[in-house]
């Protein structure tokens, strides 16, 4: 059961992030910073997969996957909210930060010596790795921002 409570975590974040990047891209493409937006496509897109790589587990092991992001959904809506009035290099600082919380969660949860083959093959190979890229992209996004 700790298992499918692990993945489900993982699972209300991806959703939480899912949310998070659409807002960002309403925002930038409201700003008709078409550049930008394009860039964010494929994290969001990235995180769409991440969201069925763990619906499609949480299933395979038995488990109901969590519908909604929760709490942290919600929190992550007001940072972007915040974050979208003060311009697009807060929203970008907003959407690193919730990636590098995303990609801690995934290298703590690696530190469990009894996880799963297939948890850990996911962790390890797709949503560590995936967050990792994101990180970076936001970072090149955040070396062209003037302001």
């Amino acid at each position: 059961m700790h298992n499918i409570e692990l993945l489900n975590k993982f699972l209300k974040d991806e959703l939480s992030a899912t949310e998070t990047y659409q807002q960002a891209l309403d925002k930038l493409k409201e700003d008709t910073e078409l550049g930008k937006s394009d860039s964010l496509t494929p994290l969001f897109a990235e995180h769409k997969a991440a969201v069925s790589s763990l619906q499609a587990l949480i299933n395979r092991l038995g488990g109901t996957p969590v519908e909604n992001s929760g709490a942290w959904g919600a929190w992550a809506q007001i940072v972007i909210g915040g974050a979208k009035i003060l311009g697009q290099k807060a929203t970008l600082k907003a959407l690193k930060e919730g990636e590098k919380n995303g990609a801690d969660d995934y290298e703590k949860a690696l530190l469990e010596t009894e996880l799963p083959a297939d948890i850990r093959s996911l962790i390890e190979t797709n949503l560590l790795v995936s967050k990792q890229a994101n990180i970076r992209t936001l970072d090149r996004l955040l070396d062209t921002e003037t302001a």
